[in-house]
């Protein structure tokens, strides 16, 4: 049996943005413990899983526990602090693999606005080929939850070395240099380039999300992927700019 103040609470929580607490059966939480975890909204659990309750101090006992996190405990009930990361399995909501799904999210959002913006500017093959890559964004939950393989990236008929190739040396294959943006060129220009930023922020975060402490990356397949994904789209503007889409 221990005795936990505000202070080892606030410990425990790492000053209120962990949580919940996991608390051993028999522990005591002082007074002041208890304000500050129902300031914080930090929520007590014990290893079993059974929220603490304040029925008379006694702790009411549930049935079988229904999710487990990543510390170790066992939850009746989903916090609205956290998130499913794998079947049964919770995070909490900042966690980086929660935060590159949200990113994919966003990704496949801007695509989708980026085929309409190409329409209205008269690029409908563009936005077309879109498609196809706006249906690959889609399947990186599916590589994330179920531990699939990316494969080979081929999209919109380039196969990987075409992507990197054509991408560093675009003069070369289209006749058209590297370039700024400026405010004088296309919408569709404007908005391919938006969306190649977000794939950019996008394989940053797949990064933070699949590195461990030393830096080593457990799923290169997806930072590689969201590269070649990038150099697509870098195509795609270099081919506008040099006007190799037909404009209807």
């Amino acid at each position: 049996m221990a005795l936990l103040d505000e202070a080892r609470v606030r410990q425990m929580s790492n000053g209120g943005t962990r949580g919940p607490v996991v608390v051993t059966r028999g522990d005591v939480l002082t007074p002041s413990a208890r304000s500050w975890l129902r300031e914080h909204r930090v929520e007590v659990v014990f290893p079993q899983g059974e929220p603490e309750k304040t029925d008379g101090g006694r702790q009411e006992k549930g049935g079988a526990a229904r999710y487990r996190t990543l510390f170790g405990a066992e939850l009746h009930e989903k916090p609205e602090h956290m998130t499913h990361l794998k079947g049964n399995l919770l995070v909490f909501k900042d966690h980086p693999r929660i935060a590159f799904r949200g990113y994919i999210d966003l990704l496949e959002a801007e695509i989708v606005l980026c085929q309409q913006a190409c329409v209205r500017d008269g690029y409908r093959v563009l936005a077309v080929e879109l498609e196809e890559v706006l249906g690959f964004v889609r399947r990186f939950i599916r590589f994330d939850v179920l531990d699939e393989p990316v494969g080979e990236v081929r999209l919109c008929g380039y196969s990987p070395a075409e992507l990197r190739e054509y991408s560093h040396y675009p003069e070369k294959h289209f006749g058209q240099p590297h370039f700024m943006l400026s405010y004088t060129d296309s919408p569709a220009v404007a908005a391919v380039n938006k969306v190649r930023a977000v794939v950019r922020q996008t394989e940053l975060a797949a990064y933070q999300a699949f590195r461990d402490e030393n830096g080593a990356v457990a799923r290169e397949d997806i930072i590689l992927g969201l590269n070649r994904l990038s150099s697509l789209f870098w195509i795609f503007m270099i081919k506008l700019k040099a006007g190799k889409y037909e404009r209807t």
